[in-house]
């Protein structure tokens, strides 16, 4: 493969998601780790049996804002009391199911089980992903490369671009509907400087970061349920953005599924510090 590349780009903007389906930190640089950006969806909500609930049942989990500090991270949400978890303590092993696998993780104790089950109405518990567990991609996205994630939907990073969300606002504006923010689509990395989706056709992302070059592969459409309906500041969902998603964002090869923005598996570059501004050079898949 020849080095010149086929498009270049820039980080606009970088997202971490601690707890998953609650809100996202969007950060200036962000630590790659072997299973995507470090303290992504290292936790995760679960009900009485061990299985994750999101904002598809339960909407006001976008209302649910976290802070990463040094020791630990700050949950805090309408009407709450602020929660604080040690990033380094954890409670009992339990194990919990992430869609249909089953996973080792760690409950994270009475406290943030009231104080979820609490503000979103329903006896829940926190846990925590064991970082002993290996839980990997789809093999057959990945074409047989094995990339570990932790609570995520099932790749270790999403990657978007300013360009498609501007041509999905501009088809709302038209629409007689407000635009969205990226926040919706919970991307981990936005390009800066690509057209409209030609996220879907990149073979390969590579990223100048200061210790070295990250390659980062697109595998696979990231199909989309009604939660970029909702409206991350209030909670309230509005059937506008899938509607107009319908329009033109039906996936031949996902069976007709709605798409927006790529999964991506980490070729290289684990432990690089992506930052805002970083320079990316991307090859296109013919």
């Amino acid at each position: 493969m020849s080095n010149a590349p086929d498009l270049t780009a820039a980080i606009a903007r970088l997202f971490v998601y601690p707890v998953k389906s609650c809100a996202g930190i969007e950060l200036r640089e962000a630590l790659l780790t072997e299973t995507g950006f470090d303290l992504d969806r290292a936790w995760m909500v679960v009900d009485e049996h061990g299985e994750f609930v999101s904002q598809r049942e339960l909407p006001r989990m976008a209302l649910v804002r976290p802070q990463i500090r040094l020791s630990d991270v700050v949950l805090r949400a309408p009407g709450m009391l602020a929660l604080h978890l040690q990033i380094d303590t954890v409670e009992e092993p339990v194990k919990v199911r992430v869609w249909d696998e089953k996973v080792q993780a760690y409950d994270m104790g009475a406290v943030a089980a009231q104080w979820f089950s609490d503000f979103l109405g329903r006896k829940l518990r926190l846990v925590r992903f064991d970082p002993e567990h290996q839980r990997l991609a789809n093999l057959q996205w990945t074409g047989g490369a094995q990339a570990p994630n932790q609570f995520q939907d099932g790749y270790p990073l999403l990657v978007a671009s300013t360009a498609s969300l501007d041509l999905l606002n501009a088809r709302l504006a038209a629409a007689g509907h407000a635009g969205v923010g990226i926040e919706r689509f919970r991307p981990n990395i936005v390009l800066a400087g690509l057209e409209a989706h030609d996220e879907d056709r990149l073979e390969l992302i590579r990223i100048a970061a200061d210790e070295g070059e990250v390659q980062l592969r697109p595998v696979k459409p990231c199909s989309r349920c009604p939660i970029p309906n909702i409206d991350p500041a209030t909670a309230q969902s509005d059937p506008a953005v899938t509607d107009a998603l319908q329009a033109y964002r039906r996936d031949p090869v996902l069976d007709g599924a709605v798409t927006f923005a790529m999964n991506a598996i980490i070729v290289a570059g684990v432990d690089h510090t992506l930052r805002v501004g970083q320079p990316v050079a991307a090859t296109i898949r013919f």
